[in-house]
């Protein structure tokens, strides 16, 4: 398994969430959405500016700020 930051997925690829990288307020606010590690989490779609990403996680979809994305790694195959 390789670990990429979230910013990287392509568009219907799929990975785990092995870690989350931001402290304080926005570190809450990831975790809080349900973000954390172990979560299996697949990329639905970009913006055409590609900010921010759709991904489906727990079975609802959400969506992400790159800057947001950055701090969340995920294992990917």
């Amino acid at each position: 398994m390789t670990k990429i930051n979230l910013r990287e997925m392509k568009v219907n690829q799929a990975g785990r969430i092995s870690s989350v990288k931001a402290a304080g307020e926005l570190g809450r606010r990831i975790r809080d959405m349900g973000l954390i590690p172990g979560k299996e989490i697949r990329i639905q779609g970009r913006a055409p500016l590609y900010d921010p990403v759709s991904l489906r996680v727990m079975g609802f979809t959400l969506s992400l700020r790159n800057n947001e994305a950055d701090h969340i790694q995920v294992e990917v195959e």
